[in-house]
């Protein structure tokens, strides 16, 4: 059996809002396709080897997780830019989005520095940013749930993952929504993402068995009830 191996980045730190459920979601997209799935913590202070990890996943977590995280991650910053480079699909959700970025300057003016993956700056506000949001991205309509008070400004050449159209995204005022290097994706929504939105697990999985195996085609699957979970999402009000 064809294993896929993912890293999980600071599961007990930074998982709030539901995100663990994208670790669920791949992992049994994978099962249904044959696939051995085996999903590796990364956690602070302890040794990870990310040559061997074929995707890298991390979650959110209030300011408190992202101090905590912030020294380890960048000690882990060369390994993670060399696969991120190599073409290792990750998926970084809010508090890990920002610091995947160049820095994070919390509410309180304190400064953690990121890793710089993606050409982003992350600057705490007073607006809380928070409700249902749907962005147009080139993996289809994204549905989610976003809760944040940092803004986030791409640099000049940094791809957004979308367009806003319900909800905040980034900042309140620029209309875009995450960011884009590679094949990896930040993104503030949680609800958590996956679940709802599946052509973008399967975009994720895809690269992953590509890269490893050369498998160049995945195994349909019936996706009835997550379109209609993003289906009622949509629905709702922000």
């Amino acid at each position: 059996m064809k294993q896929v191996i993912i890293a999980h980045l600071y599961p007990r730190e930074m998982s709030i809002y539901g995100d663990s459920g994208n670790i669920r979601v791949l992992i049994q997209r994978l099962v249904w396709r044959g696939y051995e799935p085996l999903v590796k913590a990364v956690e602070i202070g302890k040794p990870f080897d990310f040559d061997e990890v074929d995707m890298v996943f991390g979650g959110g977590g209030q300011d408190r997780g992202q101090l905590l995280v912030g020294a380890d991650l960048l000690r882990r910053g060369e390994a993670l830019r060399t696969v991120a480079a190599g073409g290792v699909p990750m998926l970084l959700v809010c508090g890990l989005y920002q610091l995947f970025g160049r820095e994070f300057t919390t509410n309180e003016g304190e400064i953690i520095p990121g890793i710089g993956i993606f050409d982003i700056v992350t600057t705490g506000s007073n607006l809380r940013m928070i409700g249902n949001i749907v962005v147009d991205s080139p993996y289809g309509r994204l549905v989610g749930f976003e809760n944040h008070s940092g803004a986030t400004v791409l640099g000049k050449d940094q791809a957004a993952l979308g367009k806003v159209k319900k909800g905040y995204g980034n900042d309140p005022n620029s209309g875009r929504e995450g960011a884009v290097s590679g094949n990896a994706i930040g993104t503030y929504l949680h609800g958590p993402i996956l679940p709802k939105n599946p052509d973008l697990a399967d975009y994720l999985i895809l690269q992953a068995v590509k890269r490893k195996y050369g498998d160049t085609e995945l195994a349909p699957l019936d996706n009835a009830l997550e379109l209609e979970a993003a289906k009622i999402a949509i629905s709702r009000p922000q």
